[in-house]
């Protein structure tokens, strides 16, 4: 068990890499990595150092790892040429959506959010084809996870519970307060405190005494959007922290939802902004992205 004074800030980056090895390595048929999962990798090892690897692995890589970075660029130049020929980007964009939909040699969409005011994202989400739906926001992904049996998990709230199980925070039974209602962050991860037994409040930025429910959390997951929301008064002795939040300061540098000087004192661990729960996000994208590639190839093992 991790000691208290070694928990205290919940770096990700262990966790992110334990992540990499097991998604690449997990092969649940046996067979010898297949070109997508060597994208994968390459994606997550994007900011790693290539440690357990040797050259020539590294090479390829950072062979993969820019190729494609340019080919997720290429689609959205394509998209924005595209939207010349139609009356409204939305249609542009759609059209693009059922042309990787149709695509077999791409096997996970995300869609950059939020969208340009004015268009429909709703619509554009639902257009995905469901087996594609890397960032688990598909009305159907979002059904099974209600329903108990998830199949894409948004990936927020994913490597916000990825985290917690590597410092093996007990979830059990925990009072566990989720600030922020958006089927981003704050619905899924609801669904997934309560699919682990905790005893979930759902919070808002409209929550009368806001601080009242605070203060109960053993868990505390913000994701408010807005800076340095939470203070140190709001919250109880030994809480374990969770800030989803990343917000752009005045002065340029990043805060997060959580006002970090005055909450960590009182917790007994908590996630930094940057660094805590938005790597752990890449690491659930391209999880969900290789999960997928392997049932459309049919290598998961069903």
């Amino acid at each position: 068990m991790t000691t208290d004074e070694e928990l205290n800030v919940l770096d990700s980056q262990l966790r992110r890499l334990k992540i990499e090895y097991e998604i690449f390595f997990s092969n649940p048929t046996k067979r010898p990595p297949t070109d997508i999962e060597w994208k994968v990798l390459a994606l997550l090892r994007k900011f790693a150092d290539g440690g357990r690897m040797n050259f020539s692995q590294r090479y390829r890589y950072n062979e993969m790892a820019q190729r494609y970075a340019i080919y997720s660029d290429l689609w959205r130049k394509k998209c924005r040429i595209r939207e010349e020929g139609y009356r409204r980007p939305q249609d542009a964009l759609l059209s693009t959506i059922r042309e990787i939909n149709a695509d077999p040699s791409i096997h996970g969409i995300l869609l950059q959010l939020p969208l340009p005011k004015g268009m429909n994202e709703d619509e554009a989400i639902t257009a995905i084809a469901p087996d594609k739906d890397a960032d688990g926001l598909h009305p159907e992904s979002l059904g099974r996870l209600l329903g108990g049996k998830p199949r894409m998990i948004p990936c927020t709230p994913a490597g916000c519970l990825a985290i917690l199980d590597h410092y093996d925070i007990p979830l059990e039974g925990a009072e566990a307060v989720v600030i922020g209602r958006s089927r981003l962050v704050g619905k899924p991860l609801a669904q997934l405190l309560l699919a682990r037994n905790a005893t979930v409040t759902m919070c808002h930025t409209r929550t009368r005494d806001l601080a009242a429910h605070c203060r109960r959390a053993d868990v505390l997951c913000v994701a408010a959007g807005r800076a340095r929301f939470v203070t140190g008064d709001m919250v109880k002795e030994g809480v374990v922290v969770v800030d989803v939040g990343v917000n752009r300061l005045d002065t340029g540098k990043l805060a997060g939802d959580v006002d970090f000087a005055s909450v960590s004192p009182r917790a007994r661990a908590i996630t930094p902004v940057p660094g805590g729960v938005g790597p752990m996000t890449i690491a659930m994208l391209m999880r969900n992205t290789l999960l997928a590639a392997r049932r459309q190839l049919g290598r998961d093992g069903g």
